[in-house]
């Protein structure tokens, strides 16, 4: 028979172990996730491919509203707006960052320098100063290039091969990325082979691209080359009217604009992309490191 005193230590025991048990059988926290979009919430294309990352997500067991909660943010294609929404999101997120771009991807390293951030479509996140090298990434980020400097040759190329009057180019891009410097060097290399004069013409807003193109197709024989950005995905049905309005065949790098109107696109699968990315995020989640995840480049 136990005595009173052996009881009472054996329940004092089991207490002890009650709280430990119960917290073993509570499912994990809601995990924390900001996505940062740099263009509208209203733009189709962009809210697919959020949704192909979410669907991603889903498919390795994050379902939003039971184990995840996603903070969903988008620019509108304002620099400014930019660097607010990213306040914002380090405010209310405190596992990981998803976001798209160079600009986005800077602003969120600002706003919230240690949480572990995964990036899409960067084309040199190393000379931008956001990782240590591709396969170490060494900090608290890493993610998905979009282009090889090489793909600025085969641009020209291809609008060439399509306009074989072509003998100038005007490349449309933002000049608050610097991630576009390296595409921009590399097509001004491919320009003179081909007999093709390259001229940089930088535009942050509308009025800007509208006097850009306009400026440019005052002169015969001319060709557009646009580089990706969320500036000039957002704006991109403005560009490909005054492509159209002042008959220049144009070249972009996405698929989206010839989708929407433009002439021609070589260039990467972001669904692809965004789903890659996702498998990252699940891989933070359960603990890996940014630093231990090497940056990729695309396989579609």
């Amino acid at each position: 028979m136990i005595r009173r005193r052996e009881f009472i230590g054996l329940l004092g025991g089991a207490a002890a172990a009650w709280p430990l048990a119960a917290h073993a059988q509570q499912p994990d926290r809601v995990r924390q996730i900001g996505v940062l979009m740099g263009t509208s919430e209203s733009d189709p294309n962009q809210k697919a491919l959020v949704s192909a990352f979410t669907q991603a997500l889903a498919e390795l067991g994050w379902k939003e509203g039971t184990n995840i909660r996603i903070e969903r943010r988008w620019a509108d294609g304002d620099i400014a707006r930019l660097q607010t929404q990213a306040a914002e999101l380090a405010r209310l997120t405190r596992d990981t960052f998803f976001v798209q771009g160079t600009p986005g991807t800077t602003a969120l390293r600002r706003a919230a320098p240690t949480t572990p951030l995964v990036f899409v479509m960067i084309t040199d996140p190393v000379s931008s100063g956001l990782v240590s090298s591709l396969a170490y990434p060494g900090g608290n980020i890493t993610g998905f290039t979009n282009y090889e400097f090489s793909m600025g040759g085969k641009w020209v190329e291809i609008l060439k091969e399509i306009a074989p009057g072509t003998s100038r180019v005007a490349v449309i891009f933002n000049p608050d990325n610097p991630a576009l410097a390296g595409q921009l060097r590399s097509i001004e290399a491919a320009g003179p082979p081909l007999g093709i004069q390259v001229g940089a013409r930088p535009a942050r807003s509308a009025t800007d691209f509208e006097r850009a193109i306009s400026a440019f197709a005052s002169e015969p024989n001319g060709g557009l080359l646009v580089l990706l950005d969320f500036v000039t995905l957002a704006h991109r049905d403005l560009i490909i009217k005054l492509a159209a309005q002042h008959h220049l065949p144009a070249g972009f790098t996405l698929r989206v604009f010839p989708a929407n109107g433009g002439l021609i696109s070589y260039g990467v699968d972001s669904t692809d992309l965004f789903r890659r990315g996702a498998f990252y995020v699940h891989r933070i989640l359960k603990g890996e490191k940014p630093a231990d995840l090497p940056v990729q480049t695309p396989t579609k």
